[in-house]
């Protein structure tokens, strides 16, 4: 006989996070770090567009 309980059961409510409190080295720490992945973003997106040096070995026209 089917019932309620036939199917995929509904998963649990996550319970909701607390609000953390920051102090100055924690903020600094944050902020240093914000920075650094900007950094590795912007050396990611000029590495995708071709090289980062120089342009490499150049062939001859022979």
């Amino acid at each position: 006989m089917p019932g309620r309980d036939a199917g995929k059961a509904k998963p649990l409510k996550a319970p909701k996070k607390a609000d953390k409190d920051y102090d100055d080295s924690d903020l600094e720490f944050l902020a240093k770090k914000k920075a650094e992945e900007a950094a590795l973003k912007e050396l990611r997106a000029k590495a995708a567009k071709g090289a980062i040096g120089g342009t490499g070995l150049k062939k001859s026209g022979k």
